[in-house]
């Protein structure tokens, strides 16, 4: 019986009284997405074939490593000033540029200033902000609770393995920028190479720990694993009594999805490392990262179903990222477009305190108003937990479970009880986004302590 048949037979039986007017059709818009991107628009990418734009191997073998190669290829389609903006900016980012051909397909290079994806992965000369007077290199403090380098056990129950400090795509707001990538002119990295040895002393250390049952395997990015790489790291830890939970960071499927789609071996590996979870009753997942509703294509759409079909849960992380969602009609799209994907809204970070990115980020006030708009516009567990990563080891707070907010200064105090018992930790909103008068008082650097005392006497 179809739908339409199903509301007659109900008319006939009871009498329906209308309650809600007929559904906007822009509130469906999450449904309506690009199907396939036009790559051939970009010169570089005018004679490639859908079959080669499908092929993972493809998409790696072209993703571009070097700054003046990526404008070379942009050159016909953007303009002079933007090349030396573009040129100026790279040479002042921390992190190393790799973006993929599928990735600059979805840019409007039309209007390459405004775009949400172009802001993410090309920094520019001319949108550089001064980063703020309390920023460190890593300001999660997660070398600081590695007891074996590449393994950060902070909070009780959980640790972050780093087996590898490469990924599929280098983003401006990365928080591991002291890590990740190649060293810069800004930043001499801390690197996370693939070591079996280095490997062997974070398994030692996690089976030692009965208290941890989660491990969350990222680095770098699960992507650019081997597939023999992905099954001895399943297998390994899965192996454990104590761990019951295994999560597989990556931003791949929003900047590559064809691996998905086309790399056998490698979603054949996460299958095996997910089927092996559910036989032992522990669980294993995928945690992706979009940030955009314009990041979703129909490539995505056959990633994800490929993924669903396979029984791999899939999460998604996002940041609150300046010009790319931080207003609550973007931000709902985003949501309710990855639910519809089967991919489930996890959390999303206020920006953390990034070197060479204070451009991007945005305040505490903005995370709770954006929270607000969100919560009710789908259902509770396809809504995300807005959350500000405590700066110097206190974790993921809830945006608006801070102790004492000063909008006017921008320090906001948390406290982590179930963490670091007794501490607190403070974020710093971005100077740029104060009303004058906290301006003012950044300006001079004798004001620093005296707003950071006046923050913590609030709370004691």
């Amino acid at each position: 019986m179809t739908a339409q048949s199903l509301i007659e037979l109900s008319k006939r039986t009871y009498e329906i009284v209308p309650q809600k007017p007929p559904v906007d059709p822009a509130r469906l818009e999450y449904k309506n997405f690009k199907d396939t991107p036009d790559w051939r628009r970009i010169p570089a990418y005018a004679d490639v074939t859908e079959e080669q734009f499908l092929d993972h191997r493809w998409q790696s073998k072209k993703s571009i490593t070097r700054p003046d190669k990526l404008l070379e290829a942009l050159r016909d389609l953007v303009s002079e000033e933007f090349i030396k903006d573009a040129t100026e900016g790279f040479a002042r980012a921390p992190m190393s540029v790799r973006v993929s051909p599928y990735l600059l397909s979805l840019i409007d290079w039309t209007d390459p200033y405004r775009d949400p994806l172009r802001t993410q992965f090309i920094p520019l000369g001319s949108r550089f902000l001064p980063d703020h007077p309390k920023l460190g290199l890593d300001s999660l403090h997660e070398r600081a609770d590695a007891p074996v380098p590449g393994l950060t056990h902070r909070y009780t129950d959980k640790a972050l393995f780093l087996p590898l400090d490469t990924c599929p795509v280098y983003c401006r707001f990365c928080t591991r920028s002291y890590a990740v990538g190649i060293d810069t002119e800004e930043v001499e990295k801390t690197h996370f190479k693939v070591d079996e040895e280095r490997w062997r002393a974070a398994y030692t250390y996690i089976a030692s720990r009965p208290e941890l049952e989660d491990i969350v395997v990222s680095g770098g990015d699960a992507y650019n694993l081997r597939p023999e790489q992905l099954r001895s790291i399943g297998e390994t830890l899965l192996g454990m009594p104590n761990i019951r939970r295994i999560r597989l960071a990556t931003k791949g499927p929003a900047v590559m999805p064809q691996k998905i789609l086309t790399d056998d071996e490698w979603i054949d590996a996460v299958t095996y490392i997910s089927d092996l979870g559910r036989k032992l009753h522990k669980e294993v997942a995928v945690h992706t990262h979009f940030n955009n509703p314009n990041e979703i294509t129909g490539i995505t759409r056959d990633a994800m179903q490929k993924l669903f079909g396979r029984g791999i849960r899939v999460r998604n992380q996002s940041v609150l990222i300046r010009g790319v969602n931080d207003d609550p009609e973007t931000m709902k799209l985003l949501v309710k477009r990855l639910g519809h994907l089967n991919v489930q809204p996890y959390y999303v970070y206020v920006h953390d305190l990034v070197k060479g990115a204070e451009d991007l980020r945005t305040t505490v006030a903005t995370g709770e108003l954006i929270e607000k708009h969100v919560r009710g516009s789908t259902a509770g567990f396809n809504t995300p937990t807005f959350v500000v990563d405590a700066p110097g080891g206190g974790g993921k707070r809830d945006v608006h479970s801070y102790e004492f907010y000063d909008r006017v200064t921008g320090i906001s105090v948390f406290e982590s009880p179930s963490v670091k018992p007794g501490q607190k930790y403070l974020y710093f909103d971005p100077i740029d986004r104060l009303p004058d008068e906290g301006r003012a008082r950044w300006a001079d650097p004798r004001e620093h302590q005296v707003m950071i005392d006046e923050a913590m006497r609030a709370v004691s």
